[in-house]
């Protein structure tokens, strides 16, 4: 007996993925950020951050700026978004920047952010990328185990995310970088 292959895929965000993907952002950051206020947490989650996601699937500031989903079936389960790196010690035209990478937890293991990673990855070297980068915090254990199993690696850099633009809630991150050309 030959078994079923799954439907699952990658493809570009729609404006009606927004939604799906704020909620799932919201349950990755919630896991993973547990210690942040729930203002703050609301806020990932809200009707404002659909209404950002929907403009970023849209009407993206650049060619660049890309937002893709994982799907099972039609089921949004997953998304990823990539910018051009804006770092000061990056190259915009040959560094790239993995902005968000989240599964809903109900379904890592199924092969979603693998695809997602891939599919980035294969856009951004269209695009003439050569190193991609992203920043992780500390309670992002599982998405640095799962990049670093992928080839990522932390490049020495740290910075602070104030999450409120006040200083009273802030996240330290470290930045991993992976290569996508061989030099």
């Amino acid at each position: 007996m030959i078994g079923r292959m799954a439907d699952a895929s990658v493809r570009p965000a729609i404006p009606a993925d927004a939604a799906d993907i704020a909620r799932i952002q919201a349950t990755v950051w919630g896991a993973a950020h547990s210690d942040l206020p729930d203002d703050v947490l609301d806020t990932v989650g809200s009707a404002e951050a659909a209404e950002q996601w929907a403009t970023a699937a849209a009407d993206p500031p650049s060619p660049r700026h890309r937002v893709l989903t994982a799907l099972a079936g039609e089921q949004v389960v997953g998304f990823a978004a990539l910018a051009p790196a804006s770092d000061p010690d990056t190259v915009p035209a040959l560094d790239g920047e993995l902005l968000a990478l989240c599964v809903d937890p109900a379904e890592t293991g199924h092969g979603h952010g693998s695809r997602l990673v891939n599919a980035a990855a294969d856009l951004a070297r269209i695009d003439g990328v050569a190193h991609l980068h992203t920043w992780l915090s500390d309670g992002e254990a599982d998405l640095r185990a799962f990049l670093e199993g992928a080839g990522w690696a932390a490049d020495g850099a740290s910075r602070t995310l104030d999450l409120r633009g006040d200083g009273e809630v802030v996240l330290d991150q470290s930045r991993l970088r992976t290569a996508l050309v061989e030099l």
